[in-house]
């Protein structure tokens, strides 16, 4: 009965138009929009990080169950934007928490799916019984060159999971597996500020190919088809290839859709599909099946397939759903955006 106790999440109130930054740089607006599928996204306050907005989101997830955080055996933190080179982001965050110093402390990468790999480890120590709970932040301030592609996409957002091994879970983990490669689509080498990336490369031979041959493999290893799941959830780099991936793989629009909160906030990287996860499991009923994959560049998924239990009833009663955080919003123009997240 291993599987997820409590998650929180934190979107910052800043958000900025793709209208906006498309006629900074004398670009048509509607191009741009029609070509991303987002929007507008979430913007980080300047004082702001994958730190701060990862205490946020953990201190959500323990007050919803009232579970102290001394109970937390491990801290693991996934994020492409930790805010220092050599200096644990985990450390921090679980002394702000006052988790004490009986705990397991890792800093995770992998492009936008290092959340993801650390709860595929979380749950090992939970079922070789090393720990009783263990938390998994999933952070990012995501980083864009101004007038890059990317600028139009990256965003902040924070996502916070607690598992645990016990008959509190609200979703159990019923199956997970990987798919992985040397595909380097995406990259930023130590001491540059800004990644770098292939273009239209990232489309069929790394998103595609990752995320379609998890998602065949883990429906092929646990005998399941795309109609025994009410939900499906992908990583949404923007919003056109989520929606291009689940048709792919024989899902319907109305078992993506509720996942799909990159429309309104962007793709916060590392925090991108648990994002979505979570919006699922804000609405979800007792009993509801989730088929689930990330995407990392480097590049790989990881794919799991959640059951949620007659305890998430409750639980959604005491969270901040994730669709009144994206409701709570503040816009911003274009010269602000760049004080706020390049400190200009």
């Amino acid at each position: 009965m291993v599987g997820i106790v409590s998650y929180g999440t934190y979107i910052p109130k800043y958000r900025i138009k793709i209208e906006d930054i498309a006629e900074a740089w004398q670009k048509n607006p509607a191009d741009i929009i029609d070509a991303m599928r987002i929007k507008e996204k979430a913007v980080p306050n300047t004082d702001e990080d994958a730190i701060t907005m990862g205490v946020e989101a953990t201190v959500r997830a323990l007050k919803t169950v009232d579970l102290d955080p001394k109970k937390l055996e491990s801290v693991y933190v996934g994020s492409e934007s930790h805010p220092y080179a050599v200096n644990p982001s985990s450390t921090i965050i679980a002394e702000a928490l006052g988790m004490g110093n009986s705990y397991m402390a890792v800093d995770t990468k992998f492009a936008c799916k290092a959340g993801t790999a650390a709860l595929q480890a979380t749950a090992g120590l939970i079922v070789s019984k090393r720990i009783r709970y263990g938390l998994v932040i999933s952070s990012d301030t995501a980083q864009a060159k101004p007038h890059d592609v990317l600028e139009y996409s990256a965003a902040s957002v924070s996502a916070s999971y607690i598992l645990g091994g016990g008959d509190d879970v609200i979703a159990t983990i019923e199956g997970t597996s990987s798919f992985s490669s040397n595909t380097p689509d995406f990259w930023r080498r130590d001491g540059v500020r800004y990644p770098s990336h292939f273009g239209r490369f990232t489309g069929q031979p790394a998103y595609f190919a990752h995320v379609l041959g998890e998602g065949m493999q883990l429906l092929d290893e646990l005998k399941m088809k795309p109609q025994d799941f009410d939900y499906c959830v992908f990583h949404m780099p923007n919003g056109k290839f989520p929606r291009a991936a689940a048709a792919k793989l024989g899902f319907t629009k109305e078992q993506l859709l509720p996942s799909l909160t990159v429309d309104s906030v962007g793709n916060p990287y590392t925090a991108s599909a648990l994002l979505g996860l979570a919006a699922v499991l804000d609405i979800a009923k007792p009993g509801a099946k989730i088929f689930f994959v990330s995407y990392g560049s480097g590049a790989g998924s990881d794919g799991f397939i959640f059951e949620t239990t007659k305890h998430l009833k409750d639980f959604q009663k005491k969270t901040l759903p994730v669709v009144k955080q994206i409701a709570h919003k503040e816009y911003i123009s274009y010269l602000e955006y760049l004080q706020k997240t390049h400190k200009l």
